[in-house]
């Protein structure tokens, strides 16, 4: 059979699901055992076991004796298993009393899936072995194919599988953030708050949360944003939220909150797995004070309803994690009727266009301006959709987080 069509019959054998690759396999040597244009009377699947240093018979066909089940040969008893990682591919006389008893002289062998290593010898982790009457220069060329078809089945098979586990490791992370991320919606006394969270990849670096005290008379506002991407951002993402949670429930000073948690972070990751963080308290109060600490993020915009204008909330401390022993400063800010408070990632003011052309904080000031009279969920909602079409052709994008708080009465 020519070499080419062998392969894709081979591969084509693939086309059925199959439980175990021993079934696989038993179903590759069945098929070339039964196939008329293939000389091999007989064929058998052998089995690496690791502990026993010997492989196993798991299936046999053709016009052979049968061998007893679960035979084995070790593998220093038999030196043909340590060549075929050299070869590949061996024709040899049968030196085995058993196999010999039952009418095997000869055999030919190919071995096929991905080298392992047993006590430093390395060794397939299975062999297929056949009955021809043809000689090496004739069948080995037949084997190899053989042996590189089905060792591409096994690989395809692999990757699959370690696939379909990642997607559902994946799927699981992201059931588990979207847990932990807050309701988007908070009504608070005189404020109303929305927030929306928009991850670049399957799960994200960036968080927000919504932190009521036991009285409800309290509520902390977080915005955070790992450095890294992906799961592993993720990681770091929900351990923050968990301690500012915690850490919430002592009603300590929120300057001594954070300094906590850059210790606890510091012990915890690595230098470059930072964060930057903004967390905010309001209160039921008349005067709306806002306190908090920016932890190297974003500066937040504050609109001001009665002069139409923008104040940022600059960094009172460094960047969550690197440096130990940081102090952060907490400041306070007023919040009348009217006002609106804008928390973001740099995800939405550095968003790039397919030119590089960032979207800017300016932008955002603009944009948040001629949205002062909407509800925060139409903000947050316009704003994204603004961010999210000038990001669009681009090659670079990031996480995408807004929260808007605005006093209402």
């Amino acid at each position: 059979m020519n070499q080419r069509k062998l392969y894709k019959t081979i591969e084509s054998f693939d086309s059925k699901k199959f439980d175990t690759t021993q079934d696989l396999l038993a179903h590759v040597v069945r098929q070339l055992v039964d196939n008329d244009r293939i000389e091999i009377r007989g064929g058998r699947v052998w089995k690496l076991n690791q502990q026993k240093t010997a492989y196993e018979l798991t299936a046999q066909f053709g016009m052979m004796e049968k061998i007893k089940p679960h035979f084995f040969v070790r593998v220093d008893d038999y030196r043909m298993f340590k060549l075929l990682p050299k070869h590949r591919t061996m024709v040899a006389n049968e030196t085995n009393a058993y196999l010999r008893s039952k009418g095997i002289l000869k055999y030919s062998a190919t071995g096929v899936g991905d080298l392992v290593k047993v006590n430093g010898t390395e060794l397939y982790p299975y062999v297929l072995s056949f009955n021809t009457d043809l000689n090496h220069e004739q069948v080995a060329p037949t084997l190899n194919i053989i042996s590189l078809a089905v060792t591409s089945m096994l690989q395809s098979r692999s990757i699959e599988k370690k696939r379909a586990q990642l997607q559902k490791d994946l799927d699981k992370a992201r059931l588990i953030q979207q847990s932990i991320l807050p309701e988007h919606e908070l009504r608070f006394h005189n404020y109303e708050i929305f927030g929306v969270s928009v991850a670049d990849r399957i799960v994200g670096g960036d968080f927000f949360d919504y932190v009521l005290s036991d009285d409800g008379d309290r509520v902390g506002i977080a915005i955070g944003d790992a450095a890294s991407k992906g799961i592993s951002a993720a990681v770091q993402a929900l351990y923050v939220s968990g301690a500012l949670r915690m850490g919430a429930g002592f009603e300590t000073k929120i300057s001594t909150l954070i300094r906590k948690i850059n210790s606890l972070v510091h012990r915890t990751f690595t230098d470059e797995r930072f964060l930057t963080l903004f967390y905010a308290e309001l209160i039921d109060d008349k005067q709306g004070l806002c306190v908090y600490v920016n932890a190297g993020h974003s500066s937040p915009m504050v609109y001001r309803s009665k002069n139409d204008a923008v104040e940022l909330l600059d960094a009172t401390g460094n960047i969550i994690g690197p440096f130990e022993d940081q102090i952060y400063r907490s400041e306070g800010v007023m919040i009348d009727k009217g006002d609106i408070l804008l928390l973001y990632t740099d995800g939405v003011s550095e968003a790039m266009d397919e030119s590089g052309n960032q979207y800017t904080e300016r932008r955002m000031i603009e944009k948040l301006t001629s949205m002062k009279k909407k509800h925060p969920q139409e903000i947050a909602r316009l704003l994204l959709e603004d961010v999210q079409k000038f990001n669009a052709k681009s090659k670079y994008s990031d996480d995408k987080t807004i929260v808007v708080i605005k006093r209402v009465k």
